[in-house]
């Protein structure tokens, strides 16, 4: 008997082992499965000359649920994209900077919430009035979800672009962020649709929970994290800096999932704890591996939500909706953009770059189909035209700065648009001559202008950011407040009596549109471009530029000539090295080369 019982608990811990270590397998199988793909994927749209992220969708959806059902759980693989979700806020966090989130505060807070206000009315009364809802409650309720954009799919397209850090983009990610914040207030507020009665005290329950969690993140982040930073820091162990980095980010948005609020939320704020530290970029540094694996699980989880057999039997029907939902946040967005007094070119890419519905319109739409307040089929067509709107998304982000450009050129709408390529203030000296004009008042263009401004040379900025202009009208400096790009404020800075014009805008078609616009109204001006990528060298130089600096070769140039004097060779040889690598504009250094 003994014996027997020996066997059978053998047999049962032998069969639990194998149950644990084939779903343990199943996990890894599916995770590299999801990497695979999305990696092949990416490359495949690449060298097509579309945004990775394109291919991380098709990926998803060819080998989802719905695809070729290559995945043995979905459901995990959807959990641990949640963590690149989280991720992905939280860079963003460390990055974003709060002196510059000021000069966008506006828009921030008044614009984002006029928009989601003026979306969720505009469809409840549309759907409403066509039919295409039981009710003005079914309406905003729909309303409310084609209002939130996609904040992790607009963040990875500016990243991609370099544009992150560009007017149209603080402008984006500023709207976006509220949008987030919006959201947790959104699903808490769901159950009291169907009790309108109740709907106050959600709102006013939710508030509250959303100021007690900021006061705490404010006394965390003042007080406890950059302490708790510090001490891992001084160990000097980089594995224990990094896991104590990610269980921050985590940990906090827990608490806000807990809190009822979105976890995006709750990883933002971590990211701004951190991006207030001394070791801010050491963290970004060495979590952004991760943020860019786990964003890649995430973004292939959403073309698993995809079924191509849905698509293609209601087609016709979800592209006018892709059609309407696209063109009709656009629509709305524009005028805000004007509105707050940004250039009909910035709100032109601003209203194509989050027209789309974001991916958190999932968990919203779910969570009122629980509720009763849509119908199955009405989930699915939302799913259907949310993943194809995400998808387009990068395009017209591609698009979007040249369809601004040609609009301007329209004749009956040129003389409406003009009004908004003026210059909004001048403070320009009317016998400036010989003087060098500054593109773009960021960390390079400050630098810049410190440098002539002490060597006493008469000097002109051009910049759209009101925080910089503040400064320069402080500093007492010559300026134009707009874009630098557009024709009628280039003819405010009279480049014909210019010395020299140096752009460091932080846009590369801007820089590029700029380059051609100065050389057209002034073609034997000197100028000197900051280049973003390796392959614009080339195409600046021949544009017209007399000089194309990469800044990533001047620190390895700078970099190397210490090194090849610490190892004893003598000055005119080192120069001589230099100089030969900038007359060649960088070829023999070039990786492409």
């Amino acid at each position: 008997m003994n014996i027997f019982l020996f066997i059978c608990n053998n047999k049962y811990t032998l069969t639990r082992r194998n149950k644990r270590m084939a779903a343990e397998y199943g996990l890894i199988l599916d995770f590299t499965t999801v990497l695979a793909t999305s990696a092949l994927g990416g490359y495949l749209v690449n060298r097509l000359r579309q945004p990775v992220l394109l291919g991380y969708l098709v990926s998803g959806m060819i080998i989802g649920p719905f695809g070729f059902k290559l995945l043995s759980d979905v459901t995990r693989i959807q959990s641990l994209a949640a963590i690149g979700v989280a991720f992905l806020l939280f860079a963003l966090g460390v990055e974003f900077s709060l002196s510059e989130l000021k000069r966008v505060k506006d828009i921030a807070l008044k614009g984002s919430l006029l928009q989601i206000t003026l979306t969720t009315v505009i469809v409840a009364i549309f759907t409403v009035l066509l039919g295409w809802v039981e009710g003005v409650i079914q309406g905003l309720f729909l309303g409310v979800v084609l209002s939130l954009s996609s904040t992790a799919v607009v963040l990875k397209t500016l990243t991609e672009r370099g544009e992150t850090f560009t007017l149209h983009g603080q402008v984006m990610l500023a709207i976006l962020i509220v949008q987030d914040l919006a959201l947790g207030l959104m699903l808490a507020l769901l159950p009291a649709l169907k009790k309108p009665e109740s709907i106050w005290f959600a709102v006013g329950f939710t508030s509250l929970e959303v100021v007690v969690f900021l006061a705490l993140a404010i006394v965390c982040g003042r007080w406890i994290v950059p302490s708790l930073i510090n001490r891992i820091a001084a160990t000097e162990n980089t594995e224990l800096f990094l896991i104590t980095v990610i269980a921050l980010c985590l940990g906090i948005a827990l608490v806000t999932a807990k809190l009822g609020l979105s976890i995006e939320m709750g990883a933002f704020v971590a990211g701004l704890m951190i991006s207030e530290i001394e070791y801010s970029d050491h963290a970004l540094t060495k979590f952004l591996p991760l943020r860019d694996t786990f964003g890649c699980l995430f973004f292939a989880s959403i073309g698993m939500l995809i079924n191509p057999v849905i698509l293609v039997q209601n087609l016709g029907l979800i592209l006018g909706l892709v059609t309407i939902v696209m063109l009709g946040k656009a629509i709305i967005v524009l005028p805000i953009i004007l509105k707050f007094g940004y250039s009909f070119k910035t709100a032109v890419i601003t209203s194509l770059g989050i027209n789309q519905i974001g991916e958190f319109s999932f968990v919203l739409a779910l969570a009122g189909l629980k509720q009763g307040l849509i119908t199955e089929k009405t989930y699915l067509l939302l799913l259907g035209t949310t993943a194809i709107t995400l998808v387009l998304t990068p395009i017209w982000l591609n698009i979007a700065p040249n369809l601004a450009d040609k609009m301007t050129e329209i004749h009956f709408l040129n003389k409406y648009l003009r009004r908004f390529a003026q210059p909004k203030h001048l403070s320009i000296p009317e016998t400036i001559s010989n003087h060098v004009v500054i593109a773009g008042y960021g960390r390079v263009g400050q630098i810049i202008v410190k440098i002539l401004k002490d060597q006493g040379y008469p000097i002109l900025v051009i910049e759209n950011s009101e925080a910089a202009i503040q400064r320069l009208r402080a500093q007492q400096i010559p300026y134009i407040f707009g874009d630098a790009d557009a024709e009628l404020v280039l003819e405010k800075a009279h480049l014909q009596r210019a010395k020299a014009l140096a752009i460091a805008l932080p846009d590369p078609s801007s820089t590029r549109l700029l380059l051609q616009r100065a050389i057209s109204i002034a073609p034997e001006l000197d100028v000197i471009v900051r280049s973003h990528y390796n392959k614009e060298i080339d195409l600046l130089t021949q544009m017209g530029a007399k000089e194309v600096v990469q800044p990533e070769f001047e620190a390895a140039l700078e970099l190397g000539a210490h090194l090849l004097a610490t190892l004893g060779a003598e000055d005119k040889h080192i120069h001589d090295i230099i100089v030969g690598i900038r007359t060649d504009r960088y070829r023999s250094i070039r990786p492409e080369q």
